[in-house]
């Protein structure tokens, strides 16, 4: 266990109560086993004998001839150093030897290079391979550790010299989630059948999905990619990455950085999947520890890349410690670093324009949006939400003033923001002043956020952001021919938000139902990005110069799914520190029934629903029957769900057997326990 920094709010995850075992454990993608042997062989090129004995470790293996190879599969997503045994010797100094290669996608499956992680180059082939010279004497091999392939389910063995190799016991020692021994040990989980779709496992699948993407980008201090980059032809991940570890990074392949903008989807993955929430922490840490002292600019990304000049992703730092701390409840170490997040907070409100009363944004780095600068309804979303959650951290840092400061702040920005960027014509905010561009980002955010000034707009943006969609997702405007789940993940959650289920529902089945699928993923963990067409040619002419190769295949900003189903059809969320406080509302999506829940420090909170209709002469009673298993000492909200409030007959509630009052807003008072919660509408 490497715990850098101890504080003792925090858990290790095998210090936490494990999620109840069921059949949603079928679908868990982590493996059983730090170490992983090959499930199959994908390709055999040339003279290889008895190749199928190298899948699960059955025996040797013998490459023949000179450019003969074997690509093996690993079944999903893996990451770490390869070992292996040498059966056999050279005769003559150097004349036998064999290259590794190793790729995510199976497009790049080939001896003479792996995908690309060090730097992107339209060849596709800049990190080149591995190439080892076996040894004067048989027996084991191991990669070096500056070599850690960090994420790939494909690994290619060619014979580069003249004499025949023989090789058995091929494995990978896992290397992420260092600390953890037992990576299926998850403290949360969602079940749920999905009839509507083709695979009626899909929602569990992709809840699982996104938690093993998670765990993938969860990484030992000293594996980054190292910065400057390594010459072509090499690869190499043995770079510092922050204050502590283990830390939470954007991708396993690549950047291997701590990027907060990609957190703030990663960890709501994070805390409902593992509760995991250490490497959460040293990330955060390291972004503080890196603030300019004069100014209070916090860093676009972490070390060894340390990019600089982003007033988006300094806002995310920001609201990623109201999430840690939310998730958490960890004032200790609020409190080491409330100075340099109140600084932090400072340098974005100097940057509001008195004139108009919105921040004009000049540090211009972001998730590869193009524009973004001036006044710009994507920055003054996240300010917005920035200032939100500043006035939650202050009132308990037990500042009221501090906190009526911020609070004042973000009513002035919802004002002007309303007035600045709204398009009653198209419904939709415009992403500035003199632009007719409706972004899939900040109007996500204005939903999500609740920007808004009337409910009426959240059901327009969200018919105004299906507008985007194709039949793989929703392409984003501000980043033509592109589908970011990143920024689709956001999106997913304004849909919900906006009382539109079925809407989110298709986009979930769209967009990460092609991510789930596609062959020419790994099909356990999710794509950083793909074109409108559905190839992985991501980012090609923003940055990533043309090269497919270079894509992540595992890559936590895309997870949205995992907490969305949590969130919003299950229904659970905590509202106060470690859930002291929670709201369950749950939407049904067109889902019979919906199980699931998580861990904090204060113990675990499961539901269990499902909803059903009887039907007598003219009148149909739907029937949500839900049962609730909260921390004692805590207290929170049911919310009936959207589908039953809109019934002629009303809503009834029962708790317990008891008749509840229901709020306008359709919510009963709970309090921590077990109960049981019958609604019912007629109509």
């Amino acid at each position: 266990m490497r715990l850098s920094l101890s504080l003792s709010v925090l858990l290790l995850p095998s210090s936490l109560a494990l999620a109840p075992a069921g059949p949603w454990d079928a679908f868990n993608y982590a493996p059983k086993s730090k170490t992983v042997y090959p499930a199959a062989i994908r390709e055999v090129e040339g003279a290889v004998t008895n190749s199928e004995l190298l899948v699960n470790n059955l025996g040797s293996a013998t490459l023949e001839a000179e450019g003969s190879w074997v690509a093996l599969d690993f079944g999903v997503e893996v990451g770490g150093l390869i070992s292996l045994n040498f059966d056999s010797t050279s005769s003559t100094t150097n004349s036998s030897s064999i290259a590794l290669s190793f790729t995510e996608s199976s497009s790049f499956i080939r001896p003479t290079a792996s995908d690309d992680s060090s730097f992107p180059d339209a060849t596709t082939t800049y990190d080149g391979v591995l190439s080892v010279t076996i040894p004067a004497t048989p027996g084991p091999w191991t990669q070096p550790a500056f070599s850690l392939r960090g994420g790939f389910r494909f690994l290619t063995i060619v014979s580069t010299g003249v004499e025949p190799v023989s090789i058995s016991n091929i494995s990978c020692a896992i290397s992420f989630m260092p600390h953890v021994d037992d990576l299926r040990a998850y403290t949360g989980y969602f079940y749920a059948q999905d009839e509507g779709f083709h695979d009626v496992d899909f929602l569990t699948k992709i809840w699982m999905a996104g938690a093993y993407t998670v765990q993938t980008n969860v990484v030992a201090l000293n594996t980054g990619r190292m910065v400057p980059i390594v010459p072509v032809g090499h690869w190499a991940n043995n770079a510092t990455l922050g204050v502590a570890g283990p830390i939470i990074v954007d991708g396993a392949k690549r950047d291997r950085a701590v990027w907060p903008g990609d957190m703030g989807i990663a960890v709501p993955t994070q805390f409902v999947s593992t509760n995991d929430l250490i490497p959460t922490r040293n990330a955060l840490s390291t972004m503080f520890a890196a603030i300019n002292p004069k100014t209070g600019a916090l860093p676009e990304s972490g070390p060894p890349l340390s990019q600089l000049d982003s007033d988006t992703y300094h806002s995310w730092t920001l609201i990623g410690t109201h999430n840690y701390y939310l998730y958490s409840g960890d004032i200790e170490w609020l409190q080491t670093i409330w100075t340099n997040y109140t600084k932090a907070v400072a340098f974005l409100e100097a940057k509001v324009d008195p004139t108009v009363g919105l921040m004009n944004v000049t540090g211009l780095r972001d998730w590869a949006r193009l524009g973004g600068g001036g006044i710009n309804a994507e920055g003054n979303a996240i300010l917005y939400r920035v200032l939100q959650t500043s006035a939650s951290l202050a009132t308990s840092m037990s500042l009221p003033s501090l906190a009526a400061a911020y609070t004042a702040n973000a009513t002035s920005i919802k004002k002007n923001f309303n007035s600045v960027f709204w398009d009653a014509d198209q419904g939709m905010y415009r992403d500035n002043s003199t632009t007719s561009l409706c972004p899939q980002d900040a109007n996500s955010f204005a939903v999500l956020f609740n920007l808004t000034d009337h409910a009426e707009k959240n059901a327009l943006v969200s018919e105004g952001l299906e507008r985007n969609w194709n039949e793989l997702g929703a392409v984003a405007p501000e980043l033509p021919d592109t589908i970011s789940p990143f920024i689709g993940g956001f999106e997913l959650q304004a849909h919900f938000v906006a009382g539109n289920a079925s809407r989110a529902m298709d986009l979930l089945h769209r967009e990460w139902g092609y991510m789930l699928y596609t062959n020419l993923s790994v099909e356990s963990t999710l794509l950083e990005g793909f074109t409108a067409n559905g190839s992985i040619w991501y980012r090609s002419y923003r940055g990533y110069n043309y090269d497919p190769a270079y894509t992540s295949h595992a890559h936590g900003w895309s997870s949205g799914p995992t907490s969305a189903l949590t969130i919003y059809v299950l229904g659970l969320s905590v509202t106060a520190p470690q859930g002291a406080e929670w709201r369950l509302a749950p939407s049904i999506a067109g889902l019979p029934a919906a199980e699931g829940g998580f861990e904090t420090g204060l113990g675990w909170f499961g539901v269990k629903w499902s909803v059903s209709a009887s039907t007598t002469g003219k009148i149909t009673t739907t029937t949500f029957t839900v049962d609730v298993d909260v921390p004692g000492g805590t207290k929170g909200v049911f919310v009936v769900p959207e589908e039953l409030r809109g019934a002629a007959g009303g809503v009834r509630v029962m708790v317990d057997g008891k008749r509840m009052a229901v709020g306008e807003d359709g919510s009963v008072e709970l309090v921590g326990g077990k109960h049981n919660v019958v609604a019912s509408a007629r109509g």
